[in-house]
C-alpha cells in the first residue's frame, strides 16, 4: 500500500494542538497595518481553531482521519 501524500500548502498553513484540534492563523496581518488598531493587529497574531465546517477537508489534506 503506497503512502498517502500530504498537501504541502496545508502542511504549512495548519498545525495540530496538543489535544488534537486543528489550528490556523488569521488573515489580514501582512500589509496595510497602519490603519488597523493595535488591539486588532494583536488579536490577528494569535492562532484560532479551524471552523467545524472545514475540519473534515483540512484533515483530509493533512492525510489524517
Amino acid at each position: 500500500m503506497p503512502k498517502i501524500k500530504v498537501n504541502a500548502s496545508a502542511k504549512k498553513r495548519f498545525k495540530t494542538s496538543g489535544s488534537g484540534k486543528l489550528r490556523r492563523k488569521h488573515s489580514n496581518k501582512s500589509h496595510l497595518l497602519t490603519k488597523k488598531e493595535k488591539k486588532r493587529k494583536r488579536n490577528l497574531g494569535y492562532y484560532t481553531e479551524v471552523h467545524k465546517t472545514n475540519r473534515k477537508q483540512v484533515r483530509k489534506l493533512l492525510g489524517r482521519k
